[in-house]
């Protein structure tokens, strides 16, 4: 799917396809051209019209800055990540961006939150977005305004976690690591995430285009640096929490081993007077006593409590 945002004067319009783009003027006056899980067929004619060639999809995916961000004649091409969480799993997916000119155009292959947004603020107010590059611009900063949102989220989970281990552990050793795992894997999505996005915003401050129109770039470097941080406070916080977990696990492991070690001693002198006067020797002296029998469940009885009041006098029970 294919939509044109077309602009006359401060008049904004949105036409689907490229079919009525059969002059000069009417490229022109495209600033931007949204491509949704484009056919081969669509990609192909958007390439012949504008004489451009755009990144395959497993290109645009590829981690080297020189793939993230290329720059030649009056072209820019840049391929960032749009982080995608559906709560059970977070992944990044790549955007491909080329600014022509006062024109963007944009390929994705997914429905991204980001893109809804900036299309009803388009709408609403498209005289505050002139060319592309403006275009490209808030797109940018509404994803690293969602990511703000989701490192906040992912900050009180983690807070809640923790107060759960620490004030409501009930054995369930799964799940907590579980969440732990997940939210570290989310974390780094995050961290990778806006570590990429700062490489293309420093690339493309760097660039001689767009010279007057740069002052927004600084801020969302701020920005994204300033999130980088809580990321790697959220990896701290959540090695923390491992350790203190793995430690508490230890301490109820340990709680276990010591009220076996416990019991075992408790019946290991019973166990021992059983023993002796189980044997089937015939020369024992109490073999033939009358008050054997109970002599030596009163003894294995001795046997088991003195261990008991030992321990309590120790503090070990």
């Amino acid at each position: 799917m294919i939509n044109c945002y077309v602009k006359k004067g401060n008049r904004l319009t949105v036409i689907e396809g490229i079919e009525f783009l059969d002059s000069t003027e009417d490229k022109n006056s495209v600033i931007w051209i949204d491509m949704l899980l484009p056919t081969i067929d669509e990609i192909r004619a958007v390439e012949n019209l504008f004489d451009m060639k755009f990144p395959t999809k497993q290109e645009s995916e590829e981690i080297e800055l020189s793939s993230r961000y290329w720059e030649e004649n009056n072209r820019i091409e840049i391929n960032s990540y749009f982080l995608i969480n559906d709560n059970k799993s977070a992944f990044n997916e790549t955007v491909s961006f080329i600014l022509q000119g006062a024109l963007l155009i944009s390929v994705r292959y997914k429905k991204l939150e980001s893109f809804n947004t900036f299309t009803k603020k388009l709408l609403i107010s498209p005289r505050e977005f002139k060319t592309g590059y403006s275009i490209f611009c808030q797109i940018i900063d509404i994803r690293i305004d969602a990511d703000a949102d989701t490192i906040e989220n992912l900050s009180k989970e983690i807070t809640k976690i923790r107060k759960h281990v620490f004030t409501d552990y009930s054995n369930d050793d799964e799940e907590i690591l579980e969440k732990i795992s997940t939210f570290e894997d989310l974390n780094m999505k995050i961290r990778e995430n806006l570590t990429d996005k700062q490489r293309i915003l420093n690339s493309l401050l760097k660039s001689q285009k767009f010279v007057d129109d740069k002052n927004e770039l600084p801020i969302m470097l701020k920005d994204i640096k300033s999130l980088i941080d809580h990321t790697n406070f959220n990896f701290e916080r959540l090695d923390y929490l491992q350790n203190i977990f793995i430690g508490i696990l230890s301490i109820e492991q340990n709680k276990v081993i010591k009220i076996f070690t416990i019991v075992n001693v408790i019946f290991l002198p019973p166990t021992l007077i059983a023993s002796i006067y189980g044997m089937n020797f015939e020369f024992i002296p109490e073999l033939h006593w009358e008050y054997g029998y109970v002599f030596s469940i009163i003894f294995m009885i001795i046997a088991s409590i003195t261990p008991i009041l030992i321990f309590k006098k120790k503090g070990w029970i």
